[in-house]
């Protein structure tokens, strides 16, 4: 695994050590910030279900301003604070937080926090989506800027609705086994 392409480019990344994470692969990673390219710069980026952290590291490598990274395992936010201190990424553009993605976005709007740009959400295959993306669409102020996008990775055979509350899917993306949803407000 590596950074595609920005400050960071051609660098290794450390994978997980068991097949049970699932990194986004560096092809749909590199079709994504393809497609993402124009709303990266000096932007707020969600790595949802993060893993290895390789899609919220590809954001800072192009420019985001801050990437807040949400993993439920320990050891994977190990691994991508291990990634991130081997490109010497300072402290100050990144936040990992261990725990469950909902719970992250629950606590994230009682906060009131600031809301961000883009959110990536891919988790394990067997997870109940809807109930996330429910939440992110009735959030939605709460959670993303106003022109802010809901991306989701999911499997092909796995599908989506096209609306989640006030979030609606503008585009779809297939490659390989995988699907990538793109959600706005609608």
């Amino acid at each position: 695994m590596r950074v595609i392409a920005g400050k960071y480019r051609g660098r290794k990344l450390k994978s997980p050590p068991s097949i049970q994470t699932r990194p986004t692969s560096d092809r749909l990673r590199e079709t994504l910030f393809n497609i993402l390219a124009p709303r990266i710069d000096g932007r707020r980026f969600l790595d949802l279900c993060a893993g290895t952290g390789a899609v919220g590291i590809e954001a800072l490598s192009r420019g985001a301003l801050h990437v807040t990274f949400v993993d439920q395992s320990r050891k994977m936010c190990a691994l991508i604070e291990t990634n991130l201190n081997s490109l010497d990424v300072a402290e100050s553009e990144y936040q990992i937080v261990p725990g469950d993605a909902l719970g992250y976005l629950r606590r994230h709007v009682k906060k009131g926090a600031q809301p961000f740009h883009n959110v990536f959400f891919d988790p394990p295959y067997a997870t109940d989506y809807e109930v996330l993306l429910n939440f992110a669409g009735d959030q939605v102020t709460q959670i993303l800027d106003a022109e802010g996008i809901v991306i989701v990775e999911h499997h092909k055979k796995k599908l989506l609705a096209d609306q989640f509350q006030t979030l609606t899917c503008y585009r779809e993306l297939t490659q390989g086994d995988s699907v990538l949803g793109f959600y706005r407000v609608a």
